[in-house]
């Protein structure tokens, strides 16, 4: 957004629903700087997860991230079908044990999709993709030497006005993503006998 437009009122009220997010608390939820040429209107956050990471502990390399950004264009598009629209990418790690699972693209979608239902957040035209991927580092890179990740990549358009919920279900989506248990379960650790 150039510094001399103002934002529409719909739009800084929909930022200010969305930065309204109050994660639980292993999330990091910091702002980030819109992609500019989407829409004449666009906001951004992302949110970071680690698992194993004891909550309240920075994130170097998180597992699982995710950025949230929000489009208005006041004239509406219809592919839209209507003046907003959120679109999302959350990356997660696999486990060695899901590499090459058939249903693992069934199981990211519904990270979204539950979160939605769970959080009551209502959208039409929705869409996306699920995509495993593979990457190998050689040289001097440093990191782990092969990486698998799952990429979930979607978009929507929230209805109603506030769109607090849709920020909700995108924080418990990266969450579950993560590997996080539900918001009040503890994680079973390793007894010793």
């Amino acid at each position: 957004m150039s510094e001399s437009t103002t934002a529409p009122a719909p739009f800084r009220q929909a930022v200010a629903s969305l930065s309204a997010v109050r994660p639980r608390r292993e999330l990091v939820v910091s702002a980030l700087d819109a992609p500019p040429r989407l829409a004449p209107f666009t906001w951004a956050m992302s949110v970071e997860a680690d698992a194993s990471r004891p909550a309240g502990e920075d994130l170097d390399e998180p597992d699982t991230s995710g950025r949230l950004i929000l489009l208005h264009d006041p004239d509406g598009q219809d592919a839209w079908e209507g003046t907003f629209r959120l679109v999302c990418f959350v990356q997660a790690r696999l486990e060695r044990e899901q590499l090459g699972d058939e249903m693992l693209p069934i199981i990211a979608w519904s990270w979204l999709t539950e979160a939605f239902d769970q959080h009551r957040a209502a959208y039409v035209a929705l869409g996306g993709t699920v995509t495993q991927t593979s990457s190998v580092r050689f040289g001097d890179i440093a990191g782990p030497r092969r990486d698998d990740d799952v990429e979930l990549r979607a978009s929507w358009t929230p209805t109603g006005d506030d769109l607090t919920c849709h920020a909700d279900a995108f924080c418990t989506a990266v969450a579950t993503a993560a590997g996080l248990p539900p918001v009040g379960v503890a994680r079973l650790g390793h007894r010793i006998v």
